[in-house]
């Protein structure tokens, strides 16, 4: 009975032009075998299966064969089927990972001087140069400058960057890259078919992601998956290699885009009880997140970029649900935790606290989770969903710097029956002098109401309606800061009304506590602000003219905008506080004081 043969060594190319993607590199050595300019050491690179012993060896054979094929070896002449089968000496293949001492390389120096008994060249294949120690660096550095003629050396690596420079100089470099999705589906699909596997195309897509660029592993997946009975598709590869717990995997980034945090620790406590391990779990949600990402950001080029664990129909759905910014923001997060995890206290704990804080982006207050939260509002947006009703305003309690009383003080209706029943209900009735309170029984912030008087009462509204806030203060004005005509409230309510009207940074500035305040005196509405700079950043038609419009709509009638530098008349309470200051220092004489307003 033959002996099975794996099929990456079964279906090792034996030609340069079987080599599949590196023409760049096999056009270029069958070119110097041909032509005869061959050097004395060649130094492959690039990440596994992708080629860099398979061409060393074709080299090794070409230099030696007796009919070279278009500067590709024959591989029917004696030299070619002993260097094939390992019985020609001369032809020897290293491993800088067991043989990587100075001794061995002195052993080899010294054996390499000695002319080939078989062939031609005498070969030498080192490969993982880059496990050499620096004395057997030194060592080969040597006879790497100056060589026999019969000598050549090719060396392998895939850590270029631990050869020293001075090994490098003294080869001529050859860069392997990754071999794109389509080559490594299409060298399947013939294997697939030589071998009687029942491959479909989108398996061997699927294959080709996998292999992530090496067409040994494609190989060597295609092997363990080959089972000989029905098509072999992406359900049956899925379930071969073992990748069937993905579904898991987008399970629970599916309850990530939900923001469902219930559903994903559930997921994680039966993932953890069943002996997934948190670090692999962060691992493959990592993963899934990259692949969506790139499909997001290059929906047409970046399929070749996939890991190729996932189904399309699975990608396209999680896709719909997440945006670009939180899935940079999730796979920022994701690296973070799994980089921390091997120093975790509590690895359980810490994966639980990752998927909360990808399930809420509240909870993170970074740039990226600010941007994620941002998109996700922008597309709430975008597909007309209302935004919640404003809570009603609520009108803050009076402070202490409001003088409150007396404007109470002036409209007493609210407790204090009318006298008359034939007296119209916006007018009140005068208060009995027995009910009064005494100045004595009154706080010392709260002065008695003043007797009112028939040369000073405030004219009959024409409308029977009762007496509004901003009526209430118009009869007796509670602060300096506004005339009678203007409620005292009515600068914060003009300078909301000029969001969006006036620029963002003047509107902002206005909106500042304390930088600006609007005083009414008649006709003329005066902006007092804190410096030069804040009238000059005002001091432009558009904004004055947006002022004055929003005045007019909620005061009535026009006013002239002016801006003046300074603090206007009992601002922020100055001359109530400056009073009440005095009421409190000199509570003896209570009595003769009265707050004048």
């Amino acid at each position: 009975m033959a002996t099975y043969q794996a099929l990456y060594r079964k279906w090792r190319p034996r030609t340069f032009e079987d080599v599949v993607g590196q023409s760049h590199i096999t056009d270029t050595l069958a070119r110097q075998v041909r032509e005869g300019k061959l050097s004395h050491a060649y130094l492959f690179t690039g990440t596994r299966g992708t080629g860099k012993t398979t061409c060393a060896k074709i080299l090794a054979r070409a230099v030696n064969c007796e009919h070279p094929v278009n500067g590709s070896p024959c591989n029917e002449c004696a030299a070619c089927r002993g260097i094939e089968s390992g019985a020609v000496m001369d032809v020897l293949e290293l491993d800088a990972a067991s043989n990587n001492g100075v001794d061995q390389v002195r052993a080899l120096r010294d054996e390499a001087v000695y002319s080939p008994a078989a062939v031609r060249k005498r070969v030498y294949i080192i490969d993982e140069v880059h496990m050499l120690s620096n004395a057997a660096f030194n060592a080969l550095l040597k006879i790497l400058e100056e060589p026999p003629e019969h000598l050549m050396f090719i060396l392998a690596t895939t850590e270029i960057h631990k050869v020293l420079p001075t090994i490098k100089s003294r080869c001529q470099q050859f860069a392997f890259k990754r071999i794109s999705p389509t080559d490594i589906a299409q060298r399947l699909k013939y294997v697939a078919g030589e071998e009687g596997i029942p491959l479909t195309n989108e398996g061997a897509a699927l294959l080709s992601r996998l292999a992530d660029g090496g067409m040994r592993d494609a190989m060597s997946l295609l092997d363990q998956c080959a089972t000989g009975q029905g098509e072999l598709g992406e359900t049956e590869i899925l379930a071969a290699l073992g990748l069937a717990g993905n579904v898991e995997t987008a399970a629970l980034m599916a309850d990530i885009a939900g923001h469902d945090a219930g559903a994903a620790l559930e997921r994680l406590d039966r993932l953890y009880a069943a002996g997934k391990d948190v670090g692999s779990l962060l691992n493959e949600l990592s993963a899934l997140t990259r692949d969506l990402l790139i499909r997001k950001t290059a929906p047409r080029g970046g399929g070749g970029l996939l890991t190729g664990g996932y189904d399309e129909a699975t990608l396209r759905s999680l896709s719909e649900k997440l945006n670009i910014p939180q899935l940079a923001r999730n796979l920022g997060l994701l690296q973070s935790v799994g980089a921390d995890l091997n120093r975790s206290a509590n690895r359980r704990v810490d994966a639980e606290l990752c998927l909360i804080r990808l399930c809420d982006e509240s909870l993170d207050d970074s740039g990226p989770g600010l941007a994620a939260r941002l998109a996700r509002l922008e597309e709430l947006v975008a597909r007309g969903v209302p935004a919640a009703p404003a809570p009603p305003a609520v009108k803050a309690a009076p402070s202490v710097a409001e003088p409150v009383a007396p404007a109470k003080a002036a409209t007493v209706t609210d407790s204090v029956p009318p006298a008359a029943e034939d007296l119209p209900p916006w007018e009140e009735s005068p208060a009995p002098a027995a009910e009064a309170p005494a100045a004595e029984d009154l706080p010392p912030w709260e002065e008695a109401p003043a007797p009112v008087e028939p040369a000073s009462a405030p004219p009959v509204p024409p409308a029977p309606a009762a007496p509004s806030e901003g009526e209430g203060r118009a009869e007796r004005p509670s602060a300096p800061v506004v005339s009678a005509a203007a409620p005292a409230d009515f600068w914060p309510r003009l300078v909301e009304s000029l969001r969006g009207k006036i620029p963002m940074g003047e509107y902002t500035f206005l909106k500042r506590p304390g930088a600006a305040q609007g005083v009414v005196d008649g006709g003329v509405l005066t902006v007092w602000v804190e410096s030069d700079m804040a009238r000059s950043l005002l001091n432009k038609p558009g904004i004055l003219a947006n002022i004055a419009k929003e005045a007019k709509a909620l005061l009535g009638g026009d006013y002239r905008v002016a801006l003046t530098v300074g603090v206007p008349p009992a601002s922020q309470g100055g001359e109530s506080h400056d009073k009440l200051d005095d009421l409190l220092a000199n509570l003896s004489q209570l009595d003769n004081m009265t707050i004048q307003e």
